[in-house]
């Protein structure tokens, strides 16, 4: 048997593996989602989304894409952002990094990568923002994980300059934004603990989007 056709067999046996734990759990799964988690993670296909938080289907709504990028002109992604937020009242958006993340290694190349190009050109950004701190790493590596984190913080302030995210957080309380970083070599994930609430009112001396007027009085 290919290994094409054994994914078929695989199913059969989740299929199996699932009722016997609970005859409903399709039933259930096909009736509504109700997850509190938006992940925003890498495609790369060694970081399994729920197994790595050790969560079920039904759980975490998932986006994903070369470098867990969050740019403002990317539809896709400010699609999700907005759906998960506004119908689905997500209490958590979570974006996750991971060390020897290919697109960041790409992104630090001085080279023509094509139609990649316009998408790393956001990784570059961010190297450009913290020039000075990456710099002076002087270990290749070490600047390469630093990179990560840096731009895992980047989107996620990408995420809180959305209007979703701000009239959300303002009328009800949430979401919260977390930023990620798995690594590949031990399973573990890192908590970049991002100051969510720091953050917010900082950008929205710029990027108030609530229609509160905070811009101006912060401005005064």
């Amino acid at each position: 048997m290919t290994a094409y056709k054994q994914i078929f067999e695989n199913n059969k046996q989740w299929i199996a593996t699932k009722k016997a734990t609970d005859e409903q759990f399709f039933e259930k799964m096909a009736d509504t989602q109700k997850p509190d988690y938006l992940y925003i993670g890498c495609s790369d296909s060694r970081v399994p989304t729920n197994e790595i938080m050790g969560l079920e289907a039904g759980e975490v709504f998932v986006h994903r894409n070369i470098a867990n990028l969050v740019p403002n002109i990317d539809l896709n992604v400010m699609s999700v952002i907005n759906y998960a937020v506004v119908h689905l009242e997500v209490k958590h958006i979570i974006v996750c990094g991971h060390y020897n993340c290919g697109g960041v290694k790409a992104a630090m190349q001085a080279k023509d990568l094509g139609i990649l190009n316009p998408w790393l050109r956001n990784i570059r950004d961010v190297y450009r923002l913290h020039m000075d701190e990456l710099n002076a790493i002087t270990d290749e590596h070490a600047r390469y994980n630093r990179l990560v984190e840096l731009n895992t913080q980047e989107q996620c302030i990408n995420v809180i300059k959305t209007a979703a995210v701000q009239k959300s957080y303002v009328a009800k309380g949430f979401p919260t934004v977390h930023g990620w970083v798995y690594d590949l070599k031990n399973g573990a994930l890192k908590d970049l603990e991002i100051d969510f609430e720091g953050v917010l009112h900082e950008i929205q001396k710029i990027y108030d989007l609530t229609g509160s007027g905070l811009m101006q009085k912060d401005t005064e």
